[in-house]
């Protein structure tokens, strides 16, 4: 397969991942009407322990061998707060704006990676994440039709990034499939202790969403792992900004939402930062800091 076959490849399964996961974003929509974030939560966590079975059975006792429990609990738990931040957002904001706030992860990467790592950030990524602040400020609308729910988002952004800087330290030794285990059964575990106290029988129809919950956050995963195998996320990256198009226009069709014109420019703010945060990895790379 040729380098440029590649990066089509990889794009079309980055785009294929932002559909279903703003899919499932609207599934957790109608889900969260009747039933609480800490059921929709937990059942996605139970989905997709269950949908990893067969790589336990396969890989045996052996797979869940590491010395970096720590790691793996941090990234557990950091990965199971943004999950809980996002699945509530999307229960109680715009579905585009909610796709929105979760594109602002590459702003706090660099900084997550500057304070655990000691990074160096580039001066294209300082630029990166000014820009990105402004594009938050306008979405925020301080002083005007502030929401809190939006703070929320944020937060859940900066978790999903030290889940992510993790993810890194931890590829320095540990198999991706131990990784995944490790989360999988983290999160089960951690999101079963509210169900003491947030459990309510769901209708059939709610089974149902559960159900497609689950399978849509898997073959999120199994999406986005296809896409960044196929070509470097300097190149394909960008694709995955196809959420916020795809969350305004679901949200549009189905919930009559219409973004104003300070969530436009904070979508254009924040999309540019983006940009310029993957030129910044780019240029990482290849020596040009």
């Amino acid at each position: 397969m040729g380098y440029k076959q590649s990066i089509i490849r990889g794009a079309i399964f980055i785009i294929a991942a932002e559909l279903v996961l703003t899919m499932n974003g609207s599934i957790v929509k109608l889900a969260s009407a009747g039933l609480p974030s800490e059921m929709i939560v937990f059942f996605r966590n139970l989905f997709g322990l269950l949908s990893l079975t067969p790589i336990f059975a396969r890989e045996g006792t052996a797979i869940i061998g590491t010395e970096k429990l720590h790691l793996h609990l941090v990234r557990g738990f950091c990965g199971m707060a943004a999950m809980y931040s996002l699945f509530y957002v999307f229960g109680n904001i715009q579905l585009a704006t909610a796709m929105l706030l979760k594109a602002t992860v590459p702003i706090f990467i660099p900084l997550v990676a500057f304070v655990w790592l000691k990074e160096r950030i580039s001066i294209v990524a300082r630029l990166a994440i000014a820009i990105g602040f402004c594009g938050v400020f306008l979405i925020l609308k301080p002083g005007t039709d502030f929401n809190w729910v939006m703070l929320i988002g944020l937060m859940g952004s900066v978790f999903v990034s030290i889940s992510m800087v993790t993810i890194r330290k931890l590829s320095a030794t540990e198999p991706s499939v131990r990784t995944v285990l490790y989360f999988a059964i983290i999160a089960s575990l951690i999101s079963a202790i509210p169900l003491t106290w947030a459990w309510q029988t769901p209708t059939p129809k709610e089974w149902l969403l559960l159900m497609v919950v689950g399978i849509c956050s898997t073959l999120v995963q199994l999406l986005t792992t296809c896409g960044y195998a196929c070509a470097p996320a300097s190149q394909v990256g960008v694709f995955s900004y196809s959420s916020v198009i795809f969350g305004a226009i679901i949200g549009w069709l189905f919930w009559n939402e219409l973004w104003d014109i300070n969530s436009l420019l904070g979508a254009v703010f924040i999309t540019a930062a983006g940009l310029l945060t993957l030129r910044s990895r780019t240029d990482t790379v290849s020596g040009k800091e």
